[in-house]
């Protein structure tokens, strides 16, 4: 790994970047070697393949950042930007690390913590701690908390630092939480705090936009537990706080220790309730049959239990036969319809769930234009022709409900069906899903490049908006920040989506992480803001 020089400059490592191009396009031997060995989508190739391949000036800009033991070049960059505040102001400094230590929420933005990013600039400035003993809180240096302690006892129950974090949040949100080297002295750290008598109930107001650091909103407090348990989802953090009386009902614990369930079971243990909470809801988007028994089993009484919603969730996520059975066991009763009238196992019937339908109960006959709704969502194209070359006046019958289906299973990730649909002529712009958005809309928030490209040929408007009120472009910046589904090609979706007619970005020159997009202020993650920007050679 190459070495960065104690005050790195952006200009310098842009110019390696363009000779590295300049080499590649050259077809110098050494170039292509330094890309078959760093570059991921060289990997595995030959000599030839490489210079075959036509790598783009972002791509030497990745191989280059690899050398220096990044990532990304988006994080390199970061961290240049963030270093160079070092020799102005170190407060400065400190606030740009805590910009990687924290998540939006806590921090005022939309993005995700970057901890390998934060453990490297401290290894490399160590003075971004000295002297601020919030900030020791979020490393785990449990000495500096406890000469802090010493100086001024009262100072573990008061919001302090750069981002007004009482000490027990600081630490419990710490994205360096999840770094095996700082895990040990943050959990330290949290130790001490708790054993000096901070209250294990601490909490922030979110910073969550349009909320921020100056201006939070009061009405969504984030507690320190929310923090061990559905942020860094570190059990041994979680138990220190139940075990010191934290409270697990706190409106967000439970909920988001679904997304990695390392501490559901410690949270049900302390009497966390199911109820209210939307938390079966939310285990059903997880293909995990094991926490939503468990869930069950804690949710005697829930009210979800007393009418039939669970049932379609799980039928729109397209959930295992397993999962329906579980409902069965747990006394859901699948006889109760929605407000459309229509019972799980008709709404089964018409998602192309035939064997969830028969567990469910369903054997009444199709209509026909259920039929077709069937054919459609089991990608059955012979079918679905047949019933509309019958009735060609399918398309006029359907109603609102039954044109949600396509958007609803192009949130599902279900490609075939969607695809299926599309090119019998479903209306594209169909408004469906939990957030009441188009087809093209979910295919973006899933980083799937493929049925991005698909729709937009089939004439897919980036300008649909969604229930949020923002279109596609809007869908991209939240997705590609937050990464909601796992091996998403956000960048791909934004290379699509400008070869359709979404417009590219400009810099902000007064926000060096925000660009401009016809006039509107966007933050995406740095490799789609690089796409926008059309960075090219």
């Amino acid at each position: 790994m190459n070495l960065l020089p104690e005050n790195p400059d952006l200009s310098q490592l842009r110019r390696q970047a363009k000779e590295l191009h300049a080499r590649y396009r050259a077809q110098d031997i050494a170039a292509l070697q330094r890309l078959r060995q760093s570059l991921p989508a060289a990997r595995g190739l030959s000599q030839a393949e490489v210079a075959a391949a036509g790598y783009r000036l972002h791509d030497a800009q990745s191989c280059l950042a690899r050398e220096y033991g990044f990532a990304s070049w988006g994080d390199l960059k970061a961290f240049v930007e963030a270093a160079r505040l070092r020799s102005s102001d170190v407060s400065a400094l400190r606030r740009a690390f805590l910009g990687f230590v924290y998540a939006g929420e806590v921090v005022g933005g939309m993005n995700r913590s970057r901890p390998a990013l934060a453990e490297r600039l401290l290894t490399q400035y160590p003075e971004i701690e000295a002297g601020c003993p919030t900030t020791a809180c979020a490393v785990g240096d449990v000495e500096a908390v406890r000469a802090a302690i010493l100086r001024d006892w009262g100072w573990i129950h008061a919001a302090g630092g750069p981002l007004s974090l009482p000490p027990l949040v600081a630490a419990c949100h710490s994205g360096l939480l999840t770094v095996a080297d700082r895990r040990a002295g943050i959990l330290d750290v949290i130790r001490l705090l708790l054993a000096e008598g901070a209250n294990p109930n601490q909490s922030i107001a979110s910073r969550w936009p349009p909320a921020s650091v100056e201006f939070p909103d009061a009405t969504a407090p984030l507690s320190a537990l929310y923090g061990a348990a559905g942020v860094s989802f570190d059990p041994d953090a979680t138990q220190l706080l139940l075990a010191a009386g934290a409270d697990p009902n706190d409106n967000e614990s439970l909920y988001h220790s679904l997304d990695r369930p390392n501490c559901t079971a410690l949270l049900l243990a302390a009497g966390a309730q199911v109820s209210g909470t939307n938390a079966l809801f939310r285990c059903l988007d997880f293909d995990d049959l094991g926490t939503f028994e468990m869930l069950l089993s804690h949710a005697a009484g829930a009210p979800e239990l007393s009418h039939s919603g669970l049932y379609f969730h799980a039928i729109r996520r397209r959930r295992s036969l397993s999962h329906f059975q579980a409902l069965l066991d747990a006394g859901v009763d699948p006889d109760t319809t929605n407000e459309e009238g229509m019972t799980p196992a008709a709404f089964a019937l018409r998602h192309g769930l035939a064997e969830v339908a028969t567990l469910l109960g369903g054997t009444a006959e199709l209509s026909e234009t259920d039929q077709f709704l069937a054919a459609c969502a089991a990608a059955d194209l012979d079918a679905a022709r047949a019933l509309l070359d019958d009735a060609p006046d399918l398309f006029a019958r359907l109603q609102e409900r039954d044109l949600r289906l396509l958007p609803e299973l192009a949130a599902a990730g279900a490609t075939a069906a969607v695809r299926v649909m599309v090119d019998l002529g479903w209306p594209i712009e169909a408004i469906g899903g939990d957030w009441s958005a188009s087809a093209l809309n979910q295919a973006v928030f899933r980083g799937d490049r493929e049925l991005t490209r698909f729709l937009l040929e089939r004439g897919a408007s980036w300008r649909a908006e969604h229930g949020f009120g923002d279109d596609v472009s809007g869908t991209l910046c939240w997705a590609s920040l937050n990464r909601p589904v796992e091996g998403g090609d956000w960048s791909g979706c934004a290379e699509v989506l400008l070869q359709h007619g979404m417009p590219a970005v400009r810099r902000d020159r007064t926000d060096p992480h925000t660009v401009i997009m016809e006039g509107r202020p966007r933050q995406f993650s740095e490799d789609v803001t690089r796409v926008l920007l059309q960075e090219g050679p």
